[in-house]
């Protein structure tokens, strides 16, 4: 159906063989098909194709999926934007093999063959009817947390991506095994290949003993790679090589040691802007947007807003055992009409702020002080004429100065404090024109 996200047992009254199924993914829904290897089926935006991607970007007979010579071939039926397997455009009518984990795009669709295991088939059909942005997000994760596909979590500061990789992994068959997370703007670069890949004895100054890396350490679960927008172009490759071949070698030595670990990403950058300048490779971007996962603002989904507080309120008062205090209905109010630019980690802050100050209990408006906490250029008349730039920089600035001020120019806390990467920070004070604090002043 469009829009929605359906999951069928049989087709002509046959069972699957083969144990594939078709992953679609499109901005604002999915859908998942059980594979046959019998006959041909087109893809497209016509309702009678056999499989029906409403998307603008997809063409009404986009292209075509078979089984051929023991493999899965996709093919291209003369389609308007063009159908690419790991970043290269198919020519038309010409039949390409992809295995299970290959990430096709069809215009701004994307589709992959997923392999099951036999226990793993649905004895019964399943069908989501979409819903609100956060309930498509869940059940896209339902559907493909349980495959071998990487998963590229896209959003903002503060939504909530190292929650939802946490979700992933627990709802995967890899759930037993470790889920290990690496904040990839948090590693200096010069460290960041030896944390991901290891080192041996001796391979650098201060390698004083044989370390295995994070993706030796998760073998069998899940590696979480955060800001993964940040991992430097000299270390893309050696990271490519290891979610193609699930191998890796430790800096220093010549040893190939084969890992099994399934990759979730997570960045607030636009890679593939960052791809078009040449900072990111596309290669490695099309490898990590296996299942690729926007997480809407909380801006976006402010009816989660009410249930989130009385959560952060609870949790507040747990440690030293207190009653929890109601929220007033101002102080609801106040919660809603904020703009939330922090997401979930700045409402978390506010609300147990609020449950330490009120004293009481009940929460009001005075208690959030977001007032207090809000930069003057968003308190700024709602009627200024001033252009929306203007406003969201002069916003960047105020956060940025008082973030450094509060910490006396320590980039690192400063940064922290405003839930971004020490480099996204230091970027930011390129861009807004402001000093780098002196080296060596702390708080």
């Amino acid at each position: 159906m469009p829009g929605g996200d359906s999951l069928t047992k049989k087709r002509d009254g046959r069972e699957p063989p083969g144990g594939h199924r078709l992953l679609i993914f499109w901005e604002g829904g999915s859908q998942a098909h059980e594979l046959h290897r019998e006959g041909r089926v087109e893809l497209g935006r016509a309702p009678e194709c056999g499989v029906c991607i409403p998307h603008e970007s997809v063409s009404r007979r986009h292209a075509s999926l078979s089984w051929r010579e023991g493999a899965w071939a996709i093919e291209d039926l003369g389609s308007s934007n063009g159908t690419f397997v790991g970043g290269a455009r198919l020519d038309e009518g010409v039949p390409h093999a992809i295995g299970p984990g290959t990430v096709v795009a069809l215009g701004e669709a994307r589709v992959v063959v997923d392999e099951r295991e036999p226990a793993e088939r649905a004895s019964t059909p399943v069908e989501y009817a979409g819903g609100a942005p956060m309930g498509r997000v869940l059940r896209l994760v339902d559907m493909v947390a349980d495959s071998v596909l990487p998963v590229l979590l896209l959003g903002e500061t503060g939504v909530g991506k190292g929650r939802l990789a946490e979700a992933i992994h627990a709802r995967s068959g890899r759930a037993a095994a470790p889920l290990v997370r690496l904040n990839c703007a948090a590693v200096p670069e010069p460290l960041l290949e030896s944390e991901l890949f290891g080192h041996e004895r001796g391979a650098f100054t201060g390698a004083v003993r044989t370390k295995p890396g994070i993706l030796e350490a998760a073998d069998g679960g899940t590696v979480f790679l955060d800001e993964v927008g940040e991992v430097p172009r000299s270390t893309q490759a050696k990271l490519l090589h290891a979610l193609e071949h699930g191998e890796v070698t430790r800096v220093g030595s010549v040893t190939v040691r084969p890992v099994d670990v399934r990759f979730v990403a997570a960045t607030n950058r636009d890679l593939e802007s960052l791809v078009a300048e040449g900072q990111f490779r596309r290669d490695l971007y099309y490898r990590l947007a296996g299942v690729p996962v926007r997480i809407p603002a909380l801006r976006e989904r402010r009816d989660e807003i009410p249930a989130m507080a009385r959560a952060f309120l609870a949790e507040a008062c747990a440690q030293p055992r207190r009653p929890v205090p109601q929220l007033s209905p101002e102080a609801l109010a106040a919660l809603l009409a904020h703009p939330w630019t922090g997401n979930i980690r700045e409402l978390r802050n506010v609300v147990m702020r609020s449950a330490l100050v009120c004293g009481g209990p009940v929460v009001r408006p005075e208690h959030l002080m977001l007032d207090a906490a809000q930069p003057a250029a968003l308190r700024a008349d709602a009627g200024s004429d001033r252009p929306l730039p203007d406003d969201v920089r002069d916003f960047e600035r105020d956060r940025v100065s008082e973030a450094l001020e509060r910490f006396g120019g320590h980039q690192g806390k400063a940064a922290e404090y405003l839930g971004i990467s020490r480099r996204t920070l230091t970027n930011k004070l390129t861009r807004l024109a402001l000093p780098r604090p002196r080296k060596g002043k702390t708080p």
